[in-house]
């Protein structure tokens, strides 16, 4: 499985709704994107500090690289990156592939 990790700073005028609007959108893309199955996200909520302006994350779970690959250019994805693009200052993502050597779990 591949792990899409993205975290958004909004601009300051974009309100609470339309968080929650860009959020709601990038959900629907699971079943319209083959190979994404999962999509999580949420506020940051930490007093540690570390955050360096950033106010929300996101986690997608694609089956292979091959999915991911397929849906940057995807068009579903395209709108999506349309509609959030222009509300955010500053986003950063990152991928990795989950192995069993790199996970524990309880």
């Amino acid at each position: 499985m591949i792990r899409h990790l993205g975290v958004f700073q909004f601009k300051p005028e974009i309100t609470e709704d339309e968080i929650k609007h860009c959020f709601a959108e990038l959900c629907t893309m699971v079943g319209q994107v083959p190979g994404l199955l999962k999509v999580e996200h949420g506020p940051h909520q930490s007093d540690e500090g570390l955050d360096d302006g950033f106010t929300h994350a996101f986690c997608m779970t694609f089956d292979s690289f091959e999915s991911r690959d397929a849906y940057l250019p995807h068009p579903v994805h395209q709108e999506r990156v349309a509609l959030i693009s222009p509300k955010l200052e500053r986003l950063v993502v990152l991928d990795f592939e989950v192995k069993s050597e790199n996970t524990k779990s309880l």
